[in-house]
Parts: C-alpha cells; structure tokens; sequence
C-alpha cells in the first residue's frame, strides 16, 4: 500500500513509519524537520511541510491508499494542536478525495469500561482531570472526524511506553480492554497499520492496551 503519515518524528509516528516499511509499504513521511525523523529507506519519502496549509498537504495525500496520523501534543501548553492539525490533514484528504484515515486519541476519551475497579476509575478520573484541556482537544479532534467525509479510525492506547514491539494487546471496538493500564508505542503503530483494511474499525473509536 501507498500510506502517508503525518507526526512521523514522534513516538508513535516513528515506529508507524518504520513498521510499514519493513511490512513493504510505501510510505511518505510528512515532517516540519526531517532530521528529526531517523528512519531510511528505498520505500520511503521524505515530504517537508508546516502541517497548517490543506493546500500544502494535498501533494503528501494524494494518489494513497491510507493517512495514518500521530499528530497531538506533547505537553497541557500544546492543547489544541490536535484539532488545528487533524483539520488540515482532513482538508488536504477531502481535496484529493482520499478516504482512509487513522488518528491516535487517548483512552480517557472513550467510555470507560463497565467492569473497571475501584483504583481503575480513580487513576482515569485524577488523570482526566490533569489533563482535560488535552483530552478536551482530542474530543474535538474526534468530532472533526466525525463531520468529515472519511472513512476514519481513532485509536485510544492508555500510558504509553518506550518498549519493544510485542504484538499482544487487546482491541476494543467502541469501548476499551478492562484493567488497561500502559501499551508501547511500538505496539500502538503495529494496531494503526493492522486496522488500514479492517473495516469492521471504521468511524469508530477503539481501544487498544495490554
């Protein structure tokens, strides 16, 4: 497949990036600083944009199968780079009448699980509300979704983790895995490129943790 993927210099970006190309994927990058990027490859290009311009992104969409995007903030100061960014990257994909897109979010923005415990409710709630201006950017981020015309998934890990690549996790379409506390990042990129071509995860929310 021909996929496209924006915030390929951060953590999940990154590993998305490197996954698709050694599942022999073509792949183009969209990055503000391409030596920030770290991945090589014959199957790989490298498009340089501020990530703000629809029109600036059209030539990174066009003609590909799939955007796949770890766009969000890094920090409670970035709240609202989310929504900006993803509304761009929607613009570019409606312009060139590409469908396919899948997005990170985060598992507080989901339903919780009926069958959490006590101390499951507890960390979501104290950490709902430390970051809620976050969490508030990606609700819209996911709204956004929602009123375009793609054919979009979002994808809602728990803590993220510098790991290695395990390829166990579990997968909740519409809701979120009971007692899911952490994921790699690693493991997060593997479940985006697993879901490209399922369509049973389309317009639909899914959680995804060990």
């Amino acid at each position: 497949m021909k996929l496209t993927v924006f915030g390929a210099t951060g953590g999940i970006g990154r590993e998305i990036v490197r996954q698709a190309l050694g599942a022999g994927h073509r792949v183009t990058a969209v990055v503000r600083d391409p030596s920030r990027l770290g991945v090589t490859g014959d199957a790989l290009e490298v498009f340089r944009a501020d990530l703000g311009d629809p029109e600036e992104l059209r030539a990174a969409v066009a003609g590909r199968d799939a955007v796949l995007s770890g766009l969000g903030a890094r920090s409670r100061k970035d709240a609202g780079v989310a929504t900006r960014l993803t509304r761009a990257v929607l613009g570019a994909m409606e312009a060139e009448e590409v469908r396919r897109v899948l997005v990170v979010s985060a598992g507080p923005v989901g339903p919780a699980p009926e069958d959490d415990g006590f101390l499951d409710r507890g960390a979501r709630g104290l950490v709902s509300a430390i970051l809620k201006d976050v969490y508030a950017d990606l609700r819209e981020m996911e709204a956004e979704l929602a009123r375009s015309g793609t054919d979009w998934t979002s994808v809602r890990p728990p803590r993220l983790q510098d790991k290695p690549l395990t390829g166990h996790y579990r997968t909740v379409v519409g809701g979120f895995p009971p007692k899911g506390r952490f994921i790699a990042r690693a493991d997060v990129a593997h479940a985006m490129l697993s879901m490209v071509d399922d369509m049973g995860t389309v317009k639909q929310g899914v959680g995804v943790a060990y």
